[in-house]
């Protein structure tokens, strides 16, 4: 394989990367032969989720990681030469593939295509000690993972899940995000999240097209007919329990600049490819921390009267279940557990759309 197909070929599988609800926000652009610019953008202007940009800097890392993987298993050795915050909404990295002694990380890269997410589900048999000693042990220095995994963890965590799930669902600011991202009759998507694997049934999928169509549709049902319970229920809770545990990566001391964000980004790839390695299902559950930092920043959010005092709500049971200097320090959040892959999964655009 010549150079410049070697290079499409690891942008190719680095494009698999996660991003949330499948946004991808990266374009490249070739330097040369073995040089490629990472032109990135967040979406911190119209999706109420992305906090500072910090989810999309994530998922810069998760891409950064992804191609240093599959580098690696292609013999080459991946190297950050610039990483340009300046224009923090846009940031650029340059990156350069080197050759490598040998091969390596073959096991990791194998899993690039296969890992997704499942958000029905899962089996609630305990993880064994060899299974999150190798979760663990994929994290870098300063990274840890901390496990909720006993019964009374998993009900607390559905309640946090539970009723941040309310507050998801109650806001116009996010149904504007829900409204955009879902592809509707589908199996799969290359820039959205198919409904089919948004983990609902049938007749509450069938239910949510229609009362998503508008935002006073959503107002009225959520008013006269009680319209959150049936997803948050069927969508948050009942998985929050069928799972072998919920878990947290945090960070050794608070993520601070979007360079710990793009840090944090490349542990948390690592670690979701090792959870599938290991035939590990796994679903982010990240909304908590966000309307949890919306909290203690004292930031408003929303023009909904009721936003602000749920977070606060949501930002307490937070500490609770982590204690306060362990909720300051997560930085991603999930379930996890043995289960049957996704049926219906986000797939992504082709590379040759992908191009600057």
């Amino acid at each position: 394989m010549t150079e410049p197909d070697m290079l499409d070929r690891l942008l190719d599988l680095a494009r698999w990367a996660p991003s949330g609800d499948n946004t991808q926000p990266w374009r490249f652009e070739r330097l040369s032969e073995r040089q490629v610019r990472l032109h990135g953008f967040d979406t911190r202007d119209h999706c109420v989720y992305d906090l500072d940009g910090h989810p999309s800097q994530i998922s810069f890392g998760t891409w950064l990681e992804t191609f240093s993987i599959a580098a690696a298993s292609h013999g080459w050795q991946m190297s950050i030469d610039r990483m340009d915050f300046s224009q923090e909404s846009r940031p650029q990295f340059d990156i350069s593939i080197h050759p490598a002694p040998s091969a390596s990380q073959e096991q990791l890269a194998a899993q690039i295509e296969k890992r997704s997410v499942q958000r029905r589900p899962l089996h609630r048999t305990a993880l064994t000690h060899k299974e999150k000693e190798a979760l663990q042990s994929c994290l870098p220095q300063g990274m840890a993972v901390h496990w909720l995994d006993q019964r009374f963890d998993r009900l607390k965590t559905a309640k946090l899940l539970f009723h941040s799930a309310k507050l998801r669902l109650t806001i116009e600011e996010a149904y504007e995000v829900h409204r955009d991202i879902i592809e509707w009759h589908a199996q799969f998507s290359i820039d959205k999240v198919p409904d089919q694997a948004l983990g609902a049934s049938p007749p509450t999928v069938l239910l949510m097209r229609q009362v998503m169509k508008s935002w006073q549709r959503v107002k009225f049902f959520n008013t006269f007919l009680a319209g959150t319970w049936a997803p948050r229920i069927e969508l948050d809770f009942l998985p929050s329990l069928c799972c072998a545990a919920h878990f947290v990566i945090h960070a050794s001391k608070a993520a601070q600049s979007p360079e710990d964000y793009v840090q944090a980004g490349r542990a948390i790839q690592r670690f979701w490819l090792q959870a599938t390695a290991l035939q590990l299902q796994l679903q982010p559950e990240v909304t908590p921390l966000v309307f949890s930092r919306y909290s203690r920043e004292s930031r408003q959010f929303s023009k909904a009267a009721h936003a602000m005092p749920m977070a606060k709500d949501i930002c307490r049971r937070m500490e609770r279940l982590l204690g306060q200097d362990l909720a300051g320090r997560a930085v991603f959040m999930g379930r996890i557990g043995h289960g049957s892959a996704a049926k219906a999964r986000s797939v992504r655009k082709p590379l040759s759309t992908l191009g600057v």
